[in-house]
């Protein structure tokens, strides 16, 4: 058997969306190769399988398991204490793609990571090295500070007080009576960020990397204040929700454009609104017209995440700390201005009869932003998205409510990558065996309308073997013939050039 056959089959088993636990189980032997590995890390898995994974032997398997996006996290918690600090990296670090709905990993297993007095007993890793690939992969949700501000154990508390200002005033006063002194001792520091006075005697010198940092996010005396508008550094200061009201008034009359940009949305702009809906600038006076409609933080946060990005914007998709109330969602949907419906689309909390009226809007971004962050989006929205925004196609493709059949009209598309979804489509006559792009061909491959004297020759050539493996009609007995074949190393008896033989392996 050619080598190339073997590893194609291995893999399109290995994806086969009807392979049962008995078969995929047979994948984690080492002589599956890389085939092992790859479906661990890339698809959803039975129970069985993910239990026989978590301890098995070999760290490469365990690894690309506490990758996979797929299996519930909650499962993969042992993966936090394993033996091996690189395991422990991988379920830190979060899949390998990242996807745009960013799932945070339960409260249990960011506990043990954030708790961990060692990295793992190869010691290969800190603890300080596995809690780093954490921090940077956007699976610790905005409101975890909050939550671990009261915890039992002082690295909790620690880590809740270098996040100061997400948290409430009991919850500081809390921390600044902490019976640990390195909470207390953070606690003091971090109130510091609310004292003018003290962030003027400690501002970092210009040019320094935290001096940006400070002058957007603390409290700032009128000295440093000056300080920013002659050296024209008032770019943090457009930012910072601490910005003294008249400062943000000469803001606001700023010669920069883009300054002038940052302040039109402030919920804490004041009379210089209506001055900004005058503007000479056309974004800048839609904005200022959104201002109106904004009277929170978390309002406005929700329209920046709108304002400054266009259609193929493939941003996180992530949850909020705080979030705008369903009211003004509500509210938004109903706006004349597209901004605001587009900010509406983004909730994904939003009713179903808006849902229904917003999808059928005017403004093609409105249709994105719906297709994309909502659970109730009409499948044909989903699809046309998906031929018309090249961008948002591997995003589309994860969503439950994906539409699997009704794509037969795509197949003569001049995209290669729409006429690969419709390949697969159930409902077509006659899948494009022929099709000149090895994708389509692969795609038409897993169509289970294929007859199994069709799947037969497929799984002997090259160009369509691994998606005839991973044809969901493949029987369960031939899946286990190919991969006795495949794992023992004998030859395949055929008949013909590409025809197997229809007599038992």
């Amino acid at each position: 058997m050619p080598d190339s056959l073997r590893e194609l089959w291995l893999r399109g088993i290995a994806f086969n969306a009807a392979a049962p636990a008995d078969v995929l189980t047979r994948l984690l032997d080492e002589a599956a190769g890389e085939a092992g590995s790859l479906m661990c890390e890339g698809r959803d898995l039975h129970d069985a399988v993910t239990d026989v994974a978590l301890r098995h032997p070999a760290e490469r398997i365990r690894r690309a398991l506490a990758r996979n996006l797929h299996v519930d996290p909650a499962r993969l918690a042992p993966l936090a204490s394993d033996p091996s600090g690189l395991v422990r990296a991988y379920l830190a670090g979060g899949p390998r793609l990242q996807p745009r709905w960013v799932r945070p990993l339960p409260d249990d297993i960011l506990v043990t990571f954030l708790t961990a007095q060692e990295g793992g007993e190869d010691g290969r890793l800190t603890e300080q090295e596995i809690a780093g690939e954490l921090w940077s992969s956007r699976q610790v949700p905005p409101s975890f500070p909050r939550d671990m501000a009261g915890h039992d154990h002082p690295a909790l508390r620690l880590y809740a007080a270098f996040q100061w200002q997400s948290l409430t005033a009991a919850q500081r006063d809390a921390l600044l009576d902490d019976p640990d002194p390195a909470v207390r001792e953070a606690a003091r520091k971090g109130g510091r960020q609310l004292d003018p006075a003290t962030v003027e005697a400690e501002l970092p010198p210009i040019g320094s990397r935290n001096r940006r940092f400070v002058l957007g996010t603390c409290a700032l005396s009128p000295a440093v204040v000056e300080q920013c508008f002659a050296r024209d550094e008032v770019y943090p200061l457009a930012r910072n929700r601490h910005t003294p009201a008249d400062a943000l008034a000469r803001l606001a009359r700023h010669p920069d454009t883009e300054i002038r940009k940052l302040v039109a949305t402030r919920p804490d702009l004041g009379p210089e609104a209506a001055e900004l809906r005058q503007d000479p600038d056309e974004d800048v006076r839609m904005r200022a017209r959104l201002q109106s409609s904004i009277r929170a933080w978390a309002e406005f946060e929700e329209v920046q995440k709108v304002v400054d990005h266009g259609p193929d914007c493939t941003c996180p998709i992530t949850r909020p700390a705080t979030e705008p109330s369903p009211d003004w969602y509500v509210a938004c949907a109903a706006s004349e201005e597209p901004v605001l419906r587009r900010g509406a689309a983004s909730w994904p909390g939003l009713p179903a009869e808006l849902v229904g009226t917003l999808a059928l809007d005017d403004d093609e971004e409105v249709r994105i932003r719906l297709a994309c962050h909502h659970p109730l989006a009409p499948p044909r929205l989903l699809l046309d998205v998906f031929v018309t925004r090249p961008a948002h196609r591997p995003h589309l493709l994860t969503l439950p409510a994906f539409p699997r059949t009704g794509r037969a009209h795509l197949v003569g598309h001049p995209d290669p990558e729409v006429r690969a979804l419709a390949a697969a489509d159930p409902g077509l006559p006659e899948p494009p065996l022929e099709d000149p792009d090895d994708a389509v061909r692969r795609a038409a491959a897993t169509n289970p309308t294929l007859t199994p004297e069709t799947l037969e020759t497929l799984l002997t050539d090259l160009r369509t073997a691994e998606g005839a493996a991973a044809n969901p009609s493949l029987s369960v007995p031939r899946m286990h013939a190919l991969l006795d074949h495949c794992l023992s190393g004998a030859a395949i008896p055929q008949t013909g050039a590409r025809r197997w033989t229809t007599t038992p392996l």
